[in-house]
């Protein structure tokens, strides 16, 4: 984020250990969802937290997947360096 000049409003730890409601919330409230495990990437239509999506931000631990980041209305959880390039420059 710093290398792209990227402001962050609000950071939470990733030991805050935001769950399955704080997920679906999440989701609920995004336009787009992209998910990045590895190479692989999916994208979802966000406003409906379906049982895939929500496996898919939610980590064997229960918890949000790190990183998880909102930009405007989309949410981005997983690192995948060509999105984090399309959405951030």
């Amino acid at each position: 984020m710093e290398a792209r000049d990227v402001k962050i409003k609000e950071r939470v730890s990733a030991s805050a250990k935001l769950g399955e409601s704080e997920a679906r919330k999440l989701i609920r409230d995004a336009g787009t969802i992209f998910i990045a495990k590895g190479k692989k990437l999916d994208e979802f239509a966000g406003g409906k937290a379906t049982k895939n999506i929500v496996e898919k931000t939610v980590g064997a631990t229960g918890n949000l997947r790190a990183p998880t980041i909102r930009v405007g209305r989309k949410l981005i959880v997983g690192f995948n360096e060509d999105l984090y390039t399309k959405v951030f420059g």
